[in-house]
């Protein structure tokens, strides 16, 4: 919506254009999907692409529909083979390949204060973390990183400690059995999004383990998103350096 009241204003779009526009609100039926095109005005962020279980001609088409009501599209668990797909009409979208997201952004959001400290117990955590990265970075937030700062070796840990105090909103991401978050619950008053990952061996449950770990952790001020939702804890922390 806020794209085509600006058009409106800068003579992109006649009055009679710009109505015809608005009369997609709230949700556009394409047949196989209703996209959400009010979501913005809601939430303050657009409708986001989740790629799995689409074909390449639906995702390409959910671009052609929003790209004409949005200036930021974010596409999320997106193989390269997609964007490779998507790039041939829309050559300015960018792919994030340890993220696996497609990001089409016209214009430079608002840029925030706070920042956004982004952990991982280990490398193989990285891929998740990068989603929770890409996300807060696209809706504006400054982010911070360190990697690989697991309770395997938790001195580590302790090189970031001035990072844990000075930022406003943490992400923690772990798999195996997803300690990480507790311990970085009980060194700052910072909120703290856990984000178990399916990363570990055959009792880690392909990320239960770390997710109940997570859920039951003493650490007041901890909370969780669901398993490999690195988008969801982006977003939220968002939502919280807001």
């Amino acid at each position: 919506m806020k794209k085509i009241l600006q058009d409106y204003k800068n003579g992109k779009l006649t009055l009679q254009e710009a109505l015809d526009h608005l009369k997609a609100l709230p949700y556009e039926d394409l047949g196989f999907a209703k996209l959400d095109t009010h979501r913005e005005l809601r939430k303050g962020f657009p409708e986001t692409i989740f790629c799995p279980g689409k074909t390449k001609a639906q995702v390409l088409q959910i671009f052609n529909s929003l790209s004409q009501k949005q200036t930021t599209i974010l596409a999320t668990k997106a193989p390269y083979e997609l964007y490779e797909f998507i790039k041939t009409t829309y050559p300015d979208a960018q792919y994030h390949s340890v993220a696996h997201m497609i990001v089409l952004q016209r214009e430079s959001p608002q840029q925030k204060k706070g920042t956004i400290l982004i952990l991982t117990a280990g490398t193989s955590d990285i891929p998740v973390a990068e989603e929770a990265v890409v996300t807060a970075e696209v809706m504006g937030n400054p982010v911070e990183k360190a990697y690989d700062v697991g309770v395997a070796g938790i001195h580590r840990l302790f090189d970031v400690r001035e990072s844990l105090v000075k930022s406003s909103v943490i992400i923690v991401v772990a798999g195996m059995e997803g300690a990480l978050a507790s311990i970085v619950g009980g060194l700052t008053s910072r909120p703290v999004i856990a984000v178990p990952t399916s990363v570990g061996y055959g009792a880690s449950f392909r990320g239960i383990a770390p997710l109940l770990t997570m859920m039951n952790s003493c650490a007041e001020g901890v909370v969780v998103v669901n398993i490999d939702n690195g988008f969801g804890a982006g977003y939220f922390a968002n939502l919280i350096n807001r």
